[in-house]
C-alpha cells in the first residue's frame, strides 16, 4: 500500500533543510518551532525513516534526499499549474534552475539559453558546478536539470547525450621552452608547474596518465584558478600547462600566445543533459534549446 505524504509536512520539511535551522523555518512558515518538529517527527514517523540530521546547519539524510527533491518538485509543478492557470502574479517569471559546468558556461550555454522563447518569461539561475559533480544537486533536489558528465540517470530524471567537449594540452611559448625542453614530453610535464580549476580537477592528470601510459600524474606545484577564462589567461601567461577547451584554445593558438602540446592526442569529455521527469512547458524549452545548441557547437 502506499503511504501519503502529507503535503504540509513535506513543506515544512523542505522548509527545513532550506533554513537550516527549526527556528528559521518556524519564522519562515509562521508557525512555532515545536511545531515544526512536531511535522517533521510525524513525516518520519509515517516513512519510517530519519529524514534530517540534527546538526547546525541540519542536513537530509538520504531518505530525506529523496523527499526534498519530491518537494521541490511539487512546488514546480504547483507553480506551472497556477501559472496555466492565469493564477499567478503579473508578469511573475517561471523560474528555471539548472546546474551547469564552467567551460560549457564560458563557450556555449549563454548561446543555447538565448533560444529559449521568454513569452511567458523565465528567469535563469545557474548554478557552476565541476561536470562530474553537477548530477549531485540534482539529487539534492537543488536544480531541475545539469549538464553532467555522468550518462547514469538520475534516480527521477531522464538524461540525454550532448556531445563531447574537447580539450588541448596547451602552454605559452616561454613555458615551453623553460620547462618541457630537456626530455620527453611525459616526462617534462610530470615536472612542470601544471593549472587546475580547483582541488576536484583531475583532467591535467587525466590527460597524463594516459600520456605515461601509468597511476602518476602531474606535478606538485599546482596553481587554481576558479574561472574559466581565469584558467585559460593563467595558462596564456606561463603559470602553468592545462587542458585548454578548444573553443577558447582557436584564437590564442592563432596568435601564438599558445601553443599545442599534444597535437594528436586531444581529451573529450562526454556531456549529457539531465532534468527532472516534469511536465513542465518552460523546462522542456530550455531542454530543446540546450540540445540544438549542443548539436551545433559540440563535436559527435
Amino acid at each position: 500500500m502506499m503511504i501519503d505524504l502529507p503535503l504540509e509536512q513535506v513543506r515544512t520539511l523542505l522548509a527545513v533543510v532550506d533554513e537550516g535551522t527549526f527556528d528559521a523555518a518556524a519564522a519562515v512558515l509562521h508557525v512555532t518551532p515545536s511545531a515544526v518538529s512536531q511535522r517533521v517527527k510525524a513525516l518520519e514517523q509515517r516513512t519510517g525513516r530519519v529524514l534530517l540530521l540534527r546538526t547546525k546547519p541540519v542536513r537530509p539524510t538520504e531518505s530525506g534526499e529523496i523527499v526534498v527533491r519530491f518537494a521541490r518538485q511539487l512546488a514546480r509543478l504547483e507553480r506551472d499549474t497556477r501559472s496555466e492557470l492565469g493564477m499567478s502574479g503579473a508578469g511573475e517569471p517561471t523560474r528555471v534552475t539548472v546546474a551547469v559546468n564552467a567551460d560549457s558556461l564560458a563557450t556555449w550555454f549563454l548561446s543555447a539559453l538565448t533560444r529559449v522563447p521568454q513569452d511567458p518569461p523565465l528567469c535563469f539561475e545557474l548554478h557552476r558546478e565541476d561536470e562530474t559533480r553537477t548530477a549531485e544537486l540534482l539529487r539534492e533536489g537543488l536544480v531541475m536539470a545539469a549538464v553532467t558528465s555522468s550518462p547514469e540517470a538520475v534516480t527521477g530524471c531522464s538524461v540525454r547525450a550532448l556531445g563531447t567537449m574537447r580539450y588541448l594540452a596547451a602552454a605559452s611559448p616561454e613555458f615551453a621552452a623553460r620547462h618541457l625542453a630537456d626530455g620527453p614530453l611525459h616526462e617534462t610535464l610530470a615536472r612542470a608547474p601544471v593549472m587546475t580549476f580547483d582541488r576536484s580537477d583531475d583532467l591535467q592528470d587525466a590527460f597524463l596518465r594516459g600520456l605515461r601510459r601509468g597511476a602518476v600524474g602531474a606535478g606538485p606545484v599546482r596553481h587554481a584558478v576558479p574561472t574559466s577564462e581565469g584558467f585559460v589567461a593563467a595558462v596564456a601567461a606561463g603559470f602553468g600547462w592545462g587542458m585548454v577547451p578548444e573553443a577558447q584554445a582557436g584564437t590564442l593558438l592563432d596568435t601564438g600566445r599558445l601553443i599545442p602540446l599534444a597535437p594528436d592526442r586531444p581529451l573529450d569529455v562526454p556531456l549529457y543533459w539531465q532534468q527532472w521527469k516534469l511536465d513542465s512547458p518552460a523546462l522542456a524549452a530550455v531542454a530543446a534549446a540546450v540540445v540544438q545548441e549542443a548539436a551545433e557547437t559540440l563535436r559527435g
